[in-house]
């Protein structure tokens, strides 16, 4: 039995290792890529909010059945 648990803590490990093998990767190809324009956090504020506020809209649109609330 001690052998199967062995097994199951190498299997365990070599999964870890591959997740950051991964992750080193990905952070690999990030550092990569061109460098974007610097992000305004006032206007992305701004428009995370009007995103937001549409999609409860449509929500709201789709959700009412009656003619006179979707006028």
């Amino acid at each position: 039995m001690g052998d199967a648990g062995e097994g199951l803590i190498d299997a365990d490990a070599r999964i870890q290792e591959l997740a950051d093998e991964r992750e080193a990767a990905r952070r690999a190809r990030e550092e990569r890529r061109t460098p974007r324009a610097p992000v305004d956090p006032v206007k992305a504020a701004e428009i995370a909010s009007l995103t937001l506020g549409l999609s409860e809209l449509r929500r709201q649109v789709h959700a009412t059945g009656r003619p006179v609330r979707l006028k």
